[in-house]
């Protein structure tokens, strides 16, 4: 009985070898080999990969972020000009699907750092920023691009006090600048972004008068 556990141990010791060896390949028992040829038999389409530059990158993922399904985006505000084209365009689309809604907007002032040459400069700043505790927000200002807001203020003294906060705790690029005017129109909502229209989303891009669709907030 002893001979017979011997010997089965040693089958069994055997037949592990061969498997981690890959010697039982070629009847489909083994391990996943990582090394050639077979890695390269595992990739698919390597030759579609394409590395782009930073900003490149950036522009690349915007219909993606746009694109998301169930997603509330905004635009705006238009002048009245601008927003009659949209309107028109807009009347083939479910009635629920958008809304122009009329809107008085308030200037806004941000303590600003940037514009920085690319985005692995952004992410440094960022990283810097964390370590004294110091929290940032996206801009809203595409010509601000690549840069970081610190914090927005209905007026331009307010943001001159936050600055003056900030650099007593250590930052010393930052300045204030303006993000946006005051302005008045319509603001453009499509609050729930369907399968269906997403496809339009191309059609509307000439009549935004050079504005961008954003995630609401």
């Amino acid at each position: 009985m002893l001979r017979l556990a011997v010997l089965l141990l040693l089958l069994a010791n055997g037949v592990y070898y061969a498997w981690g060896e890959g010697l039982l390949l070629p009847w489909g028992w083994g391990p996943s080999p990582e090394t050639e040829p077979w890695r390269l038999q595992q990739q698919i389409r390597p030759d579609a990969v394409k590395v782009l530059p930073a900003e490149e990158a950036r522009r690349e993922d915007v219909p993606v972020t746009v694109a998301r399904t169930g997603e509330c985006l905004q635009a705006g505000p238009f002048a009245d000009p601008a927003a009659e084209p949209l309107r028109k365009a807009l009347a083939s689309w479910p009635p629920a699907a958008w809304t122009l809604e009329p809107v008085d907007q308030p200037a806004r002032w941000i303590v600003y750092m940037g514009k920085y040459p690319t985005a692995a400069e952004v992410d440094r700043k960022k990283g810097e920023l964390r370590q004294i505790g110091i929290g940032f927000e996206p801009l809203a200002n595409a010509d601000l691009e690549p840069g970081l807001s610190l914090g927005g203020h209905p007026t331009q003294q307010a943001a001159d006090q936050q600055l003056d906060k900030l650099l007593a705790r250590g930052v010393r690029t930052a300045r204030v600048v303006q993000e946006r005017p005051e302005a008045r129109g319509h603001r453009l909502v499509l609050p729930a972004l369907t399968d269906a229209l997403r496809p339009k989303l191309e059609e509307l891009r000439p009549l935004l008068d050079g504005k961008t669709l954003r995630p609401c907030r």
